[in-house]
């Protein structure tokens, strides 16, 4: 007789890119069983279906009377209203996880909306995405060799835990452990700040009055430097809102970089310029050779 699949039933809310590539994930392992799809948009579910991404559509109170896992790829903003319609329905052994950009705010409206069920949910973070958005963009293999960043709970049990990470795993992810304040520190520096400074860039040429003129000009620098500016508003503007004192402390440390930069062109100081263009050329590639993306 087979023993059952990791995940009986799994409920996603939100079937995207990172809601759908999960759940596709899943499926190429056969680490699930049946998989709900729960969201805003019944065409956006219906299409879901039709993809296999998921096997029905359900509610939010249907995913927590039958799920064993319920994953929130939902915009930050929805989380409390999400967690709140589940909790009165949840079972004992069910696991709540996130997709959520930030942990602090994130975990702070878990603790409120769930009360004494906290211990059911574990934060998490796979740093994996695209600025394609919607159901088409889901694909199996995005997690694979990715890391996922979960930031457990002190009311989480150590069987919870390693449920999840196993969950992870089976996507082809790596798992790292890491607490919320330090996660959303680390993650202002190299993912939300780099996604404002690509928005706002991008503003500024779109706004110039001769924006045709510059984009039929732009090339693959540009596409690279504003690729991510594509992304969802409403997820960028959550995780802004969300991670506001952390995004603004970084912003302090690069206008202080680009002032030192901006100075030395003031100057004309060719050296202090080289410098400071070859300490970050090198970092880039150091990094991306220890990385193995380019």
């Amino acid at each position: 007789m087979a023993s059952p699949p990791l995940v009986p039933v799994l409920a996603v809310v939100g079937v995207g890119l990172i809601g759908g590539s999960l759940t596709l994930a899943l499926k190429r392992s056969g680490a699930v069983g049946k998989v709900l799809g729960v969201g805003r948009q019944l065409k956006s579910l219906r299409r879901a279906q039709e993809l296999g991404l998921i096997d029905e559509v359900a509610t939010l109170e249907q995913a927590a009377q039958q799920a064993d896992l319920i994953v929130l790829a939902t915009p930050i903003g929805a989380m409390a209203s999400t967690l709140k319609s589940l909790r009165p329905h949840l079972r004992d052994h069910t696991l709540i996880s996130d997709a959520g950009s930030t942990k602090v705010d994130v975990v702070s409206v878990a603790r409120e909306a769930l009360g004494d069920r906290i211990g059911q949910f574990v934060p998490g973070h796979p740093i994996a995405g695209a600025e394609t958005v919607g159901p088409e963009a889901a694909r199996a293999d995005l997690y694979d060799g990715r890391n996922v960043i979960l930031t457990p709970l002190e009311e989480n049990s150590v069987s919870a835990r390693e449920r999840l990470i196993a969950v992870w795993e089976a996507c082809g992810a790596r798992v790292m452990l890491m607490d919320p304040a330090t996660h959303d520190e680390v993650l202002a520096s190299v993912s939300h700040v780099p996604h404002f400074l690509s928005s706002v860039f991008m503003w500024q040429v779109a706004s110039s009055a001769n924006s045709d003129q510059r984009f039929a000009l732009a090339g693959t620098g540009f596409r690279d430097f504003t690729r991510i500016a594509a992304g969802s508003p409403e997820v960028w503007r959550d995780i802004f809102l969300s991670n506001r004192e952390a995004v603004l402390g970084q912003l302090q440390e690069v206008r202080q970089a680009l002032d030192q930069a901006e100075q030395a062109l003031q100057d004309q100081d060719g050296q202090a310029l080289y410098e400071f263009l070859e300490r970050a050329a090198l970092a880039r590639r150091f990094w991306a050779s220890r990385s193995g993306l380019q």
